[in-house]
């Protein structure tokens, strides 16, 4: 089987890399995604990878703090996950680039368009740090910017359930599952996949999204093959 996809922007949140214990890192968990990760490098698809940061942050529930300050802190955050990432993947023989939107030399490269299409076109996997470098912008707004900078086919929204549902399906047993929805039907009907500066950026640049289920992490692999995983969004 070929690949579908060959430039993916896969977004991780960062609860996902916890596991179990619900905060932290857990190199149980981030182990199988990795491996999944590289089997798509090795099938030849050019892998780039925004990380949340909430395992680590939650500025949205930061209390009284200001928000700009918050949300450099779970800026902070993201990057110790892009780093954590990035060392499992090394010791898998995978080539990585960490690369962040704020400047910290010491620690990663500085976030430029040009030379991250130079690590995709030989073949090494590009993790963005630090969202988009501005407050007031999600993970998932970074992602969909990031795609539409690096020319990704789609983004891979991995998650905690296996995709869009018209309501809360840990909440309620009749929830119904998509298999198929359009970014317009997001937001008309305010469908909890992502955050609306998100789905306008994607549906403004015709860029499809796929929402799945992390708790296999091969799916990740499945995804960029075409195989049916999730709920596929596309922008009509």
């Amino acid at each position: 089987m070929g690949i579908k996809y060959k430039r993916v922007l896969l977004k991780l949140s960062g609860e996902a890399l916890a596991g179990d214990k619900k905060s932290g890192l857990d190199y149980n968990t981030i182990t199988p995604i990795c491996e999944s990760i590289k089997k798509c490098v090795e099938a030849g698809v050019q892998m780039g990878i925004v990380v949340g940061g909430g395992n680590f942050w939650r500025g949205r529930s930061s209390g009284a703090m200001d928000r700009t300050r918050a949300d450099h802190i779970g800026m902070l955050a993201t990057t110790m996950n892009a780093l954590a990432v990035a060392d499992v993947l090394e010791s898998m023989g995978v080539v990585v680039r960490v690369q962040t939107a704020i400047s910290m030399p010491q620690v990663a490269e500085p976030y430029i368009r040009n030379r991250a299409m130079r690590h995709f076109e030989k073949g090494r996997v590009v993790i963005f740090g630090c969202g988009t470098g501005n407050p007031f912008f999600s993970t998932d707004t970074a992602s969909t910017l990031r795609a539409a900078e690096i020319e990704a086919d789609i983004v891979l929204k991995a998650t905690m359930v296996d995709g869009v549902y018209d309501k809360d399906p840990n909440k309620y047993p009749d929830a119904v599952k998509f298999d198929r929805l359009t970014f317009s039907d997001i937001l008309v009907k305010n469908l909890q996949v992502m955050d609306s500066t998100a789905a306008s950026m994607c549906k403004d640049n015709n860029l499809p999204i796929i929402v799945f289920d992390l708790s296999e992490p091969d799916n990740i692999y499945k995804a960029c093959m075409g195989e049916n995983v999730g709920t596929l969004v596309e922008p009509a």
